[in-house]
This record gives C-alpha cells, structure tokens and sequence, in this order.
C-alpha cells in the first residue's frame, strides 16, 4: 500500500481577514483580503486589487502567499487570495480547471463591490494560479486590466490525446494522472508515490482511493473514461478582449512547453501580440534559480529567505502593474522581450524571441560519439533496449525544482541504454538564443516507443548540466518513422572549454509515464517487454541537433 502524507489547511494569516465570497451557484469561496495598513481597518481608501487565485492553500508553507502580500500591501496594493472550489477552506467539489472560467468573472466581480475598491483588478500567479488568470481571462471581465502569468499554461495539466492517424504525440507525464489522487483528490492534500516496480500503475491509483475512502471525479474524468470537460466553455482566453499581459517562462520550468505553446498561439493574433510581453528567466517552476547560493538551495526556506527572494520574484509584476493598471509610466518603457542569458548575470532586452540576428546551426551524431557539424558520410544504425524492468532516471527526485538539485547528469551516459553524443571542446564563448530541436528516423521491434533527448552542457571537469530536453510517443514503431523533437527554447551562453552532449534514450521515470514494450497504454499495463530501439545516423535522414546561436559580433555586443 502507498503511503500517504495528508495536509491539511493553515491558519488564516493574522494580517488577513477571511471571508467567504458566494459564486453564482451558491458555492462560497474561502477568500483572505489584505489592506495596506491593518487588515481591520475598515476606513482604509479604494484602491487598486491583485487577486490569486490558488488550489495550495492560500494561508499554506508552501505558497507563502502572506508574505506575497506583504510585499504588494506594502506598494499600496490590496490583495485577495483564494482557494478555489473544492480546495481547503472553499466549498463546492475539487474538480481540475473547469469551474475557473465563472468563479473568476465572480471573484472579480465581488471585488470591484468592496469599499476597498477602485474598480481595477490585477493577477498575479504561478502554475494553477497563472492558469487561473488565463481563466479569468476567458470570462472578459472589464475590471481585469492586466495579469502576470509564471510558469504555466493554458492547456496545464491536461491529458495527451490520441489523434487517429498521427504517428506521434506528446509522452505523459505522470504527475497527469497523480495529481487528481494528490492535490485535486477532495479539499486537503494526500501526496504519495508511485512504485516502478508494482503494475498496473492504476491498481496503485485504487489502492489510494480505497484507504482514502472515496473517488476523485477529476480522476475518474480522466481514467479510464478520457473524458476532457471543457476548461474554457466560452471561448479560448485568445479569443477574448485582449488583456495586457506579463508572461514568465524559466528556461528550466518543467511546464515552459505549455507556456511557449501559448506564446506561438500569441504571436498569431495580432492584438494579443501588442499586449503581450513575454520575461524569460534562469529558473525552474519552484523558482530556484541557476545562479543562487548554495542557501538558497533548500526545500524549506525560511521566511527571511523568502523575503529576501521576493523582489527578483515580484517587482517586475509591480512595475507592469504601474504601466498598465495605475496608468503611471509608458508601455514603450517596458521590453517587449526581457530575457536572461543563463551563465551571466542581469536581464537582456529584445524586440522579438528569438532576437533577430540569431542564426540556426545544426550539429550531425555520428557513430562513434561525436557530435559535429559535419553529416557522417555514410548512413547507419544505432540500436539501444528499452526495459521496463530497469528504466532511466528522472534527473531529480522532484522535477519541479531542478534547480535545487542542479545535478550532475554525465553518468547517465554510460548506461547501455543510452547513447551519448559529444562535441568537441568548444574554442570560445558561444550563445545559444532560441529553439532547439533533435531531429531522425526511428524504429523498434515493439508495437511503440517513446524518443527521449536531452542536451547537455559539458564542462572541463567532466561535470555536465541539462540546459535542454524533449521527447515524443511513436506509435507504429515497427517501421521507422521521422520524429521531430522539440526540446524548447534556450538562452544559455556555452563557455570556451566547455562540449555540447546529446542523450538519447527511452525512458525518464518517475516525471514520465514508461512505456510497458507491449503497446498497452502505460497507465494500465500489466504485462511487459524489453524492446530494441534504433536510429538512423547519415542517410537521408540523420540523428541531427538544430541550435539557435547569436552571431559571435552580436554576442560580444551584447555582453553585459
């Protein structure tokens, strides 16, 4: 049996007062508000509103929302937290996404009736809370004036979905079907983990759903049913009024992919794309960043740590919200594209991602390891297994927070069933700003496989960094099919001395769902099989990675 963790609500924050905002169905939201000043004070003057709007406990460790609003109350902000619908001190049942679009335009419109008051509301949010704004979005409330979305998406959480006749798609992550049994199983959170070694994986998902003596409706819509409720019932958020927009991205963040989903959805449409800037930072989903301390590189941080992390976290909000909800400074002031190039220190500026001098470079695998912008002259073959018996780790234990383990990942190149791939020393400084993609022909004497690639940043001592990854599901694998991997962005400056590294595999478990070998959909699979995978190096079509690098004169231009 699973162990279970259970969490509970914390106390309402002394600095909050609590009240319970009613939604069109009755349903009443646990809702704190924080005032300049006092949290009693009832004389305090109208003014400007950021609302959160969070499933994690809104007086919780974990988010320290107090000290979030501590820091915007302090600018002369009002704040308002929530839980929302079925999470810890809110009514109403925990169901993923759907109830957001109306709780929102309600939430909002609660707002703008308080003495407290001017009518003009801001978000600001990570994760499920930036998915909340997009939600809001949705609902076209006219008191939402700008929102300041991290680490999310749009489509956040939702599961793969079988296309008839595509050959290939997404692979799942795990958490997609965790998360309904941990933090959207009822009001409270029970965490547990998965073992590899017991299957099925959703006998697992049983077996917690009995101790906890009840069913998740958000996992039961999802398995075995697939049944996808619609999260935005009226219409796409980029179909509404268009909303200025902050839009933070870590070139780490586990979710960037939803997030730079919405970004090309963005530059499609013109008028979001003029109320669209997007900040691209060094740092996972969590927040850790490349360039902290060592004390900075803890689960728990303290409230004095906190603070002390909560400028770099939140002043560009402030200043956004300046501009575009206080009216105070110009749009022109602030980047269209404010970007770190990871590996040096400050914010770079940009009118476009990527900046437009960038240039793509391709880089050919080759039999014996090396990695080269030379094709192989002849093509070949590489073949490596797959076994669902002894899988490829995940990076870290906690693929939210990568930065805080920053590991060393130069030892998964010499198992078996990874083939690794290896520049030569690089002769200086080179910058990559922009997309990244790993391109071949594959193939496997099983029904399907999974494709995983990671690239990775070799330094001197042998040590090497994952700065890039990606990975594809390939269904009718017995023939070879063209995969094109999308392994993100990045800004990340590459130093002299250092070697580029390609890892090839088929397996990253725990954070994805492994496949069994057998073609059975991973999540019920019972059986299991070792599968032989190959990849075609040279030919017509090559195991090849294709960079996006400044210009060695724009690079050195833009050094700070």
């Amino acid at each position: 049996m699973p162990e279970i963790v259970h969490v509970g609500p914390a106390p309402v924050s002394p600095a909050a007062r609590e009240e319970r905002v009613r939604m069109r169905d009755g349903v009443r939201l646990a809702t704190d508000v924080y005032l300049p000043g006092a949290p009693a004070d009832p004389d305090a003057s109208a003014g400007d509103t950021v609302l959160i709007r969070l499933p994690y406990d809104k007086s919780g460790e974990y988010t320290f929302i107090p000290l979030i609003a501590e820091y915007f109350t302090a600018r002369g902000y009002r704040v308002v937290a929530q839980d929302v619908r079925g999470k810890f001190r809110s009514e109403g049942d925990a169901l993923l996404f759907v109830n957001e679009v109306d709780d929102g335009y309600d939430t909002i419109d609660w707002i703008v009736a308080q003495e407290w008051s001017n009518g003009r509301v801001a978000m600001w949010g990570d994760s499920y809370y930036g998915f909340t704004q997009w939600a809001a979005v949705a609902s076209q409330h006219p008191a939402l004036k700008a929102i300041a979305p991290r680490v999310t998406g749009t489509m956040l959480g939702e599961p793969v979905r079988v296309i008839p006749g595509e050959r290939t798609r997404r692979v799942e992550w795990a958490i997609t079907y965790l998360y309904p049994l941990t933090y959207f199983h009822s009001q409270d959170g029970f965490f547990w983990d998965l073992d590899a070694s017991r299957r099925p994986f959703s006998a697992q998902a049983e077996e917690v759903v009995a101790q906890l003596g009840a069913r998740s409706i958000s996992y039961d819509q999802w398995y075995p049913r697939a049944v996808h409720l619609p999260r935005f019932p009226l219409a796409s958020p980029f179909d509404a009024r268009p909303v200025p927009t902050l839009h933070t991205i870590g070139w780490w963040d586990n979710c960037a992919p939803l997030s730079w989903a919405d970004v090309a959805e963005i530059e499609q449409r013109p008028a979001w794309a003029l109320n669209h800037f997007l900040r691209i930072e060094s740092m996972d989903h969590e927040s850790y960043y490349l360039d902290d301390p060592a004390t900075a590189r803890v689960e728990e941080r303290s409230d004095t740590q906190i603070r002390s992390e909560l400028e770099r976290m939140l002043q560009p909000a402030v200043d956004f919200f300046e501009v575009f909800v206080r009216g105070k400074g110009r749009a022109d002031d602030i980047p269209r594209v404010s970007w770190n190039l990871a590996g040096t220190p400050g914010m770079r500026a940009a009118e476009t991602w990527p900046p437009r001098a960038a240039e793509h470079r391709t880089l050919y695998a080759h039999a014996g390891g090396g990695l080269s912008v030379e094709a192989p002259d002849d093509a070949s073959e590489l073949e490596w297994l797959h076994d669902p018996a002894d899988l490829v780790p995940s990076s870290v234990p906690n693929a939210f927070a990568f930065l805080l383990y920053a590991p060393d990942e130069a030892a998964l190149g010499a198992r078996a069933d990874v083939l690794s791939f290896t520049t030569d020393v690089f002769q200086r400084d080179v910058d990559l700003a922009g997309p990244v993609r790993v391109a071949a022909s594959v193939s496997s004497d099983g029904p399907v496989t999974d494709v995983f690639a990671r690239l990775l940043d070799v330094a001197p001592d042998g040590t090497a960094l994952r700065i890039a990854r990606g990975q594809v599901h390939v269904t009718d694998a017995a023939s070879p099919a063209a995969v094109d991997i999308d392994l993100g962005q990045l800004g990340y400056r590459v130093r002299a001395g250092h070697r580029l590294r390609l890892h090839v595999h088929s397996s990253d478990f725990p954070e994805f769902l492994p496949q069994p070998g057998t073609g059975e959909e991973p999540w019920g699979a019972v059986e299991t099989a070792v599968n032989r995978q190959r990849i075609a190096l040279g030919g017509d079509d090559p195991l090849r990675v294709t960079l996006t690098v400044l210009p060695a004169a724009e690079a050195e231009e833009a050094r700070p």
